[in-house]
């Protein structure tokens, strides 16, 4: 190990008898595939059980190529630079050029099929999304006349909590839109997260709008109350919006338990885990608007029957209340999961079990498995492997009699250097075979 971790200059030495593929010989060293075939082609099996071989060239014949191609190492230098501003040039002309048919397709519209996007929204997460909006629109318009007509401060409450849950439930289902774009070179792991900001933003949102309004309008008609119109319009419309937001809150009901079930969860933990943040937002809504729509009938009930207006100012205060407890479990759950929050300590378990009882494991250090959301987990261990293991994992795929022939045929350093290198590079790739296999293993647990 100490001889390894020596640092060490790797001069041609080392260098002289690597092997190089016919993709890095053609890019490092500006040669054509013309030039590739007057050379020495090697034939080197796959690590991989399921993949062919594939050709390699000794570096050393690449390098005296590239002389006789370029005539001087300086010559090579000044072909690399041109060949890189070329590569310079041609991505900013790339990125020009998608800039320009963005800009094409949003003139003259963009005739890609959109049913992949569409379908999301009628089922599961989406379908939930699609029904809150349609159903809170209605209620906001409803309970903005009933405010208008009676100038209840509870109804005004009532009202910017339904315009608060529309204007919210539009940003998740742009944040479902956006989560189904295909990753991109920016964004390698695509945009699943954006369902996350968006129930982030539309938690500060509730916040903002609908708790911060509602205790303002309380407050004020506490400070300064007048007497309230006739509440038999303002009952009947909240009658039906708890009919309506009951409707609400039993599809998002029914999708979590769906949800839960097919991951082997509680409802409890499904949502205090935020597994799926659009639905978890509609159910957190529309319990908060059933509840909410309990207070402001009681205070506007008590109003009626004593005459008295501070019930239904203390009624919006209420209903400012319920929703600031929600938006902040929102914000602290969306928070979480954005940040990368550990897996369960069972389930990290489970997968750490797996690897320490794999034979080829000595030992593993540095274990991490976050929830990147959305059913994807990232998972990381230090692994400190077993070279006996390995090498007899090999030895028992060769045949060991013609093996000792060729230990017995080595009689210089030469033939020893050969024989070491053969076996060391094939043990290495016998090692890289076990990691793909651990992977595997991996994802399926």
């Amino acid at each position: 190990v100490k001889a390894v971790l020596k640092k060490r200059d790797y001069g041609p030495k080392y260098t002289q008898n690597n092997f190089i593929t016919g993709v890095r010989a053609i890019n490092e060293f500006c040669l054509k595939s013309s030039d590739l075939d007057q050379l020495r082609k090697i034939k080197r099996r796959s690590p991989h059980d399921d993949t062919e071989t594939f050709t390699v060239y000794l570096r050393s014949d690449v390098e005296a190529k590239s002389l006789e191609v370029w005539g001087s190492p300086e010559a090579l230098a000044r072909e690399r630079k041109r060949r890189k501003e070329a590569e310079i040039e041609y991505r900013e002309n790339l990125f020009r050029n998608q800039r320009l048919l963005k800009e094409y397709k949003e003139f003259f519209g963009n005739t890609k099929p959109r049913s992949s996007t569409a379908s999301m929204f009628l089922k599961g997460p989406g379908k939930v999304v699609m029904v809150a909006i349609c159903i809170n629109g209605l209620n906001f318009f409803f309970k903005l006349l009933a405010w208008v007509y009676t100038g209840s401060a509870s109804m005004f409450s009532e009202a910017i909590h339904s315009l608060a849950d529309t204007c919210n439930q539009a940003l998740l289902a742009l944040g479902i839109s956006q989560s189904a774009r295909t990753p991109d070179p920016s964004h390698p792991y695509g945009f699943t997260n954006m369902r996350y900001i968006a129930s982030l933003i539309s938690g500060v949102g509730i916040f903002m709008m609908g708790a911060g309004l509602s205790w303002y309008h309380g407050i004020m008609g506490l400070l300064h109350p007048h007497p309230i119109e006739s509440l038999l319009w303002a009952y009947c419309i909240l009658a039906g919006s708890l009919v309506s937001e009951g409707a609400t809150l039993l599809v998002a009901i029914n999708e979590i338990r769906r949800s839960a079930r097919a991951k082997g969860l509680s409802f409890y933990q499904y949502v205090v885990q935020s597994r799926d943040p659009s639905t978890n937002v509609v159910l957190l809504e529309d319990a908060a608007a059933v509840l909410s729509v309990a207070v402001a009938a009681t205070c506007m009930g008590l109003t009626s029957l004593t005459g008295n207006p501070y019930y239904d100012s203390l009624g919006s205060l209420g209903v400012g209340t319920l929703l600031g407890t929600v938006s902040a479990f929102l914000i602290y759950t969306n928070t979480e999961a954005l940040l990368g929050r550990s897996i369960q300590p069972e389930q990290l378990q489970r997968l750490t079990e797996l690897l320490e009882s794999d034979p080829v494991v000595r030992a593993i250090h540095d274990v991490k498995a976050t929830d990147m959301g959305m059913s994807k987990v990232r998972f990381k261990a230090e692994v400190d492997f077993d070279g006996r293991v390995v090498t007899r994992s090999y030895l028992e795929k060769q045949d060991v009699e013609q093996l000792l022939q060729e230990i017995q045929q080595v009689k210089t350093l030469e033939e020893l250097e050969a024989f070491m290198l053969k076996h060391g590079e094939n043990i290495i790739d016998t090692l890289g075979a076990e990691v793909d296999r651990l992977e595997k293993d991996l994802k399926v647990r």
